[in-house]
């Protein structure tokens, strides 16, 4: 091929791209990357103002997304003299009514990971005021949506986006002429914000934000989408109409926006998804898969049904030439699927493993499943958990974090109340227990404090604790075989917790040094909303890092489960576990151990069945796809995918 012929292909591609993606979208292997590049573009603005004499004035967000940028702005500052001492902010929004002290508040949070740590002279910040009189709130917004014009106007902004497309709090049905306002929070928005606030009655239902006009005039817009379950949303921001209903594609008429996403936040969009509809693809055996696994469930065909016909109506036509045929692709995209079941997940003795997904050798092997939460073991992969352990292997699980913020504030007074009257009927508790019982116990009646006392931590902890114990006692561990690692990151007492620290990851390096494991089980579910799995996943790559010198580690397998929030997509399925009625139902059984997390937890995420009414739905619903794709028909299937280092 010519290089002018590979340069006209270029020039297509870059057309036909343009077409489906409104704004200019960059993705980077992972949120950490990204953020740095956000980050070094900001402070490359910052230097060319202070080189010029004149000052740069940041729009700035809060949230989950851009605090890996803060977090590298600060570096930045301290090790590379990065001033702001010429900076001028404008935060987006602020909730309302809201106590700038509380722990929820954007003036906190903006303090806590941005300007307490670098040299920005407090006059030059602005954050909406969240304590102003109702009858003052119209001229307040209107004096800060001025005092923006005053300062010239917004050279960066950034934004996050949220699960209803809101920018800032402008939520569904903001028109593009919007300023800044006070607005009513979607329910949705309220939703998401539960993990913050603790219960859903202490979530605001009104917010002060600036407006669509108000982003708009921003000289240069960034916005930010990090995790899978940002996708969906991100994929009608950036391809589909202009729409109030999704306040996000505004930003389709803006001149200078940059969309800056992670591989996960990615997965929707279509370059990704099925880019044989923007143009000629690069195949590899892996993208051949995803293509007709695609095309098999378009057209409602099993694998080994689809024609010449329905490749060439479905823009696939290319993929025939490459492998010769239809029938020839059909077949051995069938056999890759049918390799990936298993009913022996530690590997089957004694048989041929040349197709199967795990080794037949050892026949016992060593096993450690890591459950980010005291649940997620049973949640997602529960049906294999046991089937391990009948099947002989030294299975082993590890709980890396306490998970007591997830423990109803009622539950834990319950069992400070049944401590307390035990103790005291039997006469068990000194007067510094007594004490600090009644402490806790006073706090959680009050609710008056922000976070959880150390004492009110702990009771919380144990209550998981005993959950998790008999959910894997009822997996056939034995409790030598149960760990509790507490991981120091997680230990906050608050949903914001502290960054993966050399502590955290030694804790684990330490139980893979002792176990010497041929195979681990991680959760790889980084749809996770409140970003323990993505830490905990972290965790373990890090280990894995520094132990991968090690002998014993050339046998030693990871594999990542999800489930607790979505699934693999099948075509990234390298093993499939099948279950049967009475498994699933074994796995329900194992899942309820965690009566803390029933009903109504306190974080349920964007879904609101019950954990394990989650978990049946996605491994019933893998099992459908494998049946409509022509494979064997079962209860239910867990999914795995191998992480190779």
């Amino acid at each position: 091929m010519s290089s002018a012929t590979v340069t006209v292909m270029q020039k297509n591609l870059k057309y036909q791209l343009k077409s489906v993606e409104k704004v200019h979208v960059k993705i980077w292997e992972d949120a950490k990357d990204a953020s740095i590049h956000i980050a070094r573009s900001i402070a490359l603005a910052i230097r060319q103002k202070q080189q010029e004499g004149e000052r740069i004035v940041l729009g700035l967000a809060t949230g989950s997304s851009p605090i890996g940028v803060y977090k590298e702005l600060v570096r930045m500052h301290r090790e590379e003299d990065l001033s702001f001492s010429n900076v001028i902010t404008f935060n987006l929004d602020e909730y309302y009514p809201m106590s700038p002290t509380a722990q929820q508040s954007y003036v906190r949070f903006m303090h806590e990971y941005l300007f307490d740590h670098v040299d920005i002279n407090p006059k030059n910040i602005n954050i909406p005021d969240g304590t102003i009189e109702m009858d003052e709130v119209e001229a307040y917004c209107k004096q800060y949506e001025e005092k923006i014009d005053l300062v010239g106007g917004i050279d960066i902004q950034l934004l996050g986006i949220g699960r209803t497309g809101h920018i800032g709090f402008n939520e569904p049905g903001s028109w593009r002429d919007s300023i800044t306002r006070l607005v009513r929070l979607d329910g949705i928005t309220r939703r998401d914000a539960i993990k913050d606030f603790g219960t859903a009655e202490a979530v605001p239902y009104r917010a002060i934000t600036m407006g669509i006009a108000s982003i708009m005039k921003a000289r240069t817009v960034y916005l930010m989408a990090w995790g899978q379950h940002k996708a969906a949303i991100l994929q009608k921001a950036v391809e589909g109409p202009i729409s109030t209903n999704i306040p996000s594609t505004f930003l389709q008429e803006h001149p200078n926006v940059k969309v800056i996403v992670d591989k996960a936040a990615a997965t929707e969009l279509t370059r990704v998804k099925t880019p044989w509809l923007i143009g000629m693809c690069n195949w590899n055996d892996d993208l051949m898969s995803q293509a007709v696994i695609w095309l098999s469930q378009q057209t409602g065909k099993s694998i080994l049904l689809l024609t010449d016909n329905d490749y060439n109506e479905h823009h696939l036509s290319d993929l025939i030439i490459e492998y010769k045929s239809s029938y020839e692709l059909n077949i051995k995209v069938h056999n890759q699927l049918q390799d990936t079941i298993t009913g022996w997940p530690g590997g089957k003795p004694n048989a041929d493993d040349s197709r199967r997904p795990e080794r037949a050798t050892p026949a016992k092997k060593r096993v450690i499943i890591f459950s980010p939460h005291p649940d997620d073991d049973v949640i997602s992969m529960g049906g294999t958990f046991l089937r391990l352990v009948e099947q002989g292997h030294e299975v082993h699980v590890a709980y890396q974090t306490s998970g007591n913020i997830a423990v109803h504030d009622y539950d834990a007074l319950r069992y400070i109340e049944w401590m307390q009257e035990f103790g005291g009927a039997f006469e068990l508790l000194d007067k510094e227990n007594k004490t600090s019982l009644e402490r806790a116990a006073k706090q959680l009646r009050s609710q008056s404090a922000q976070k959880d006392s150390p004492e009110i931590r702990q009771v919380k902890g144990m209550i998981r604790r005993g959950e998790a114990r008999a959910g894997a006692r009822f997996c056939g561990l034995k409790d030598k075989q149960i760990h509790f690692l507490d991981l120091p990151f997680y230990e906050t007492g608050t949903t914001r917790k502290k960054p993966l620290a050399k502590v955290d990851i030694e804790i684990i390096k330490g139980l893979l040094e002792d176990i010497k494991p041929h195979q681990v089980y991680a959760a790889g579910d980084l749809a996770d909303p409140h970003g323990t799995h993505r830490v905990c996943l972290n965790a373990i790559f890090a280990a894995f890092e520094a132990l991968k010198k090690e002998k014993w580690m050339n046998d030693c397998w990871l594999w990542l489960y999800r489930g607790a929030w979505h699934e693999w997509p099948v075509h990234e399925i390298e093993m499939a576990v099948p279950l049967s009625p009475m498994e699933l139902y074994k796995k329900r059984r194992a899942i309820f151990m965690h009566q803390s997390q029933k009903d109504t937890p306190p974080f349920p995420g964007n879904d609101e069945r019950e954990f394990w009414e989650r978990a049946e739905d996605r491994n019933k619903a893998t099992a459908a796809q494998y049946r409509a794709l022509g494979l064997s028909q079962y209860e239910a299937i867990e999914a795995f995918r191998r992480w190779k280092f």
